[in-house]
C-alpha cells in the first residue's frame, strides 16, 4: 500500500469523472505483472503522465515512477507530492544522476515512465527519440513497454488554452507488447520508434472522427496541427530563444 499514491489516484479519477473523460484502454495486459520495465510514452500534452499510469494500475494495480523535470520538484506545491510518489527529478543540465536513479529503480523492480521524445510533440506525430529509454532498459536488463496516448492534447497542450471543465473528451491509451532489450541503444530506439508510430496510427484509426482543421488533429489527417517538420522548426526556434535569454542574463 502507498497511501500518498493511492490518494492521488483517487483524486485524479474523481477529476476525470467530473470532466467526463471517456477512456479506452487496450493492451493493459502487456504491462508486466512484476519486475522492472521502462514505460515509454508519447508526449502530446501536459497531462499525459496522469493518464499514462492507468494501464499499469488496471493490470495489477502497479504504480509508475515518472521522470519529470527538476523544476516540478522545486515547486512548493508540486514538489512534496512528486517526492511522496517517488518520481524521479531530471536536471537537464546534469542528467547522469537522474539516469542512474532510474536504472536503480528498474533494477529494484519498479516501472519507470519515460518520454523518449523529451518534449511535447506540437505535430501530435511521433518525434525523433532520445536514446535514454533504450540505454536504461539495456543496462537494467528490463523490457520496454511502448505506451501511446491519443486525445490528451484536446485537454491541455502547448500553445492552446486548457479545457479542464466538463468536455467529455475521449482519450485512448494503447499498450504494445514489451520489447526485449537487445542490440545497440540506437537499434533498440529505432525499434521502439517504429512500434510506437504503428500503435499511434492504429489508435487513431479506431478513435473516431478527426475533424478537418481542428488544432488537435495532425496535418496528415487533414487537421490544423503543424507538420512534423514545421513543429521541429518551431521547437528549434524556441530553444534558440531560450538560449539567447540565458546568454543575456549571464552577461
Amino acid at each position: 500500500m502507498e497511501p500518498a499514491y493511492d490518494t492521488v489516484i483517487a483524486i485524479a479519477r474523481s477529476m476525470w469523472a467530473a470532466q467526463g473523460l471517456k477512456f479506452t484502454v487496450t493492451g493493459a495486459e502487456n504491462v508486466p505483472s512484476s519486475g522492472g520495465a521502462v514505460i515509454a510514452i508519447n508526449h502530446t500534452g501536459y497531462l499525459d503522465f496522469t493518464y499514462a499510469g492507468l494501464p499499469a494500475f488496471l493490470h495489477g494495480r502497479r504504480k509508475v515512477r515518472f521522470m519529470a523535470k527538476k523544476e516540478v520538484f522545486d515547486s512548493k506545491v508540486s514538489g512534496p507530492i512528486m517526492r511522496a510518489l517517488r518520481h524521479i527529478p531530471v536536471d537537464r543540465g546534469a542528467g547522469a544522476e537522474s539516469y542512474r536513479a532510474a536504472v536503480e529503480y528498474l533494477q529494484r523492480g519498479e516501472l519507470v515512465g519515460v518520454y523518449p521524445e523529451a518534449t511535447i510533440s506540437r505535430s501530435f506525430e511521433i518525434k525523433d527519440f532520445k536514446t535514454g529509454a533504450a540505454r536504461m532498459a539495456l543496462e537494467a536488463n528490463v523490457p520496454i513497454v511502448p505506451t501511446v496516448i491519443w486525445g490528451a492534447q484536446r485537454v491541455w497542450t502547448k500553445g492552446h488554452p486548457k479545457r479542464m471543465g466538463r468536455s467529455n473528451t475521449p482519450i485512448s491509451i494503447g499498450v504494445a507488447p514489451p520489447i526485449t532489450p537487445t542490440g545497440t541503444p540506437e537499434e533498440l530506439t529505432a525499434t521502439l520508434h517504429q512500434v510506437m508510430t504503428d500503435t499511434l496510427h492504429e489508435i487513431q484509426d479506431a478513435y473516431g472522427p478527426h475533424p478537418a482543421g481542428e488544432f488537435w488533429v495532425p496535418a496528415r489527417l487533414g487537421g490544423g496541427a503543424p507538420t512534423l517538420d514545421e513543429a521541429n522548426a518551431m521547437d528549434a526556434e524556441e530553444s534558440a530563444e531560450r538560449a539567447r535569454k540565458r546568454t543575456g542574463r549571464d552577461t
